[in-house]
């Protein structure tokens, strides 16, 4: 188990990502920009004393993941959508991650949503230290089915660590048949999907999201400017709209375009499966201790 200190500010991250969450929950009103209810959560975020561990999202109906509007994106919030936010916070590396469904259509308690909010609450109630993985994305599948639905079969949830939002183990949507036990001292984001579709996502449009392969090196001989504002990501994911707090748009494109170039940076499309589909999503980051475990980002909604 991590020190007290640790726990505490993975703790902190987790009351601040939970709290930024129902406050970008509210703003998901018809007529308001996608950018904007982005923006505002990362604002919120650091207006709370932490940073954000990775560009919040917002994914519109069929799109289930990774969908990070750039800062001239027009699109709007729309009558019927159902959306996905999702967002995290650090608190000196020490990450918490979550998400939350809004449907404008059928409601929040529409059985679409009440899939994935359900099967996150039954996998919240079965874990703990000793617990094999593969029985989480059991209870995942089995609870989404019951509904109708199906999950998303390749998205997971994952573990969590200090500057690292996604680390192992992985946590499946379904059963499989994986032996992983989750030992006390992990930190794990269970994130059901559930879809009236096929189940499977494939990477469609344009990446807003960017993150480094490696660490710098001098050989990377990189501007000044564009190696501070890297160093200061400590390696975790970085939108266009994080360039534009540094450089400006022109600038923002010419500094991808060298990261490409050298080959600096992954690049994260939205995930999607096709039109007309619907997919919800609710997340929450658990601590896992000798006796049980903690859910970080249980705020008051």
């Amino acid at each position: 188990m991590a020190a007290n200190m640790d726990l505490d500010k993975f703790r902190e991250a987790g009351r601040i990502a939970g709290t930024v969450r129902e406050f970008g929950k509210g703003l998901i009103q018809p007529g308001v920009r996608l950018a904007e209810i982005v923006q505002a959560c990362d604002d919120k975020i650091r207006e709370m004393g932490g940073e954000p561990a990775f560009p919040a999202q917002i994914s519109r109906n069929h799109i289930a993941a990774h969908y990070c509007p750039a800062p001239d994106d027009p699109q709007l919030v729309e009558k019927g959508d159902i959306l996905k936010l999702d967002l995290g916070a650090h608190v000196d590396g020490y990450v918490a991650d979550n998400a939350v469904t809004v449907d404008l259509r059928d409601g929040n308690d529409s059985p679409l949503c009440l899939a994935s909010k359900m099967a996150l609450e039954n996998v919240i109630a079965n874990v703990g230290p000793g617990v094999i993985v593969s029985e989480l994305g059991r209870i995942v599948y089995d609870t989404i089915t019951a509904l109708g639905f199906k999950p998303v079969y390749n998205l997971t949830g994952h573990g969590v660590a200090r500057y690292q939002v996604h680390c192992k183990p992985q946590i499946p949507n379904y059963d499989d048949k994986k032996s992983i036990r989750l030992k006390p001292g992990q930190v794990i984001a269970v994130e059901p999907f559930a879809t009236d579709g096929e189940g499977y996502i494939n990477e469609v449009g344009k990446a807003e999201v960017f993150q480094l392969v490696r660490p710098l090196k001098k050989k990377d001989k990189l501007d000044s400017r564009i190696e501070v504002f890297l160093r200061a990501t400590n390696r975790l994911p970085f939108a266009r709209r994080d360039l534009h707090r540094h450089f400006s748009s022109t600038e923002s494109e010419l500094v991808l375009g060298t990261l490409r170039k050298k080959r600096l940076i992954h690049e994260y499309p939205p995930l999607a499966e096709k039109e007309g589909v619907r997919i919800s999503q609710h997340e929450h980051t658990i601590m896992i201790t000798e006796s049980g475990a903690e859910v970080t980002t249980r705020v008051a909604s």
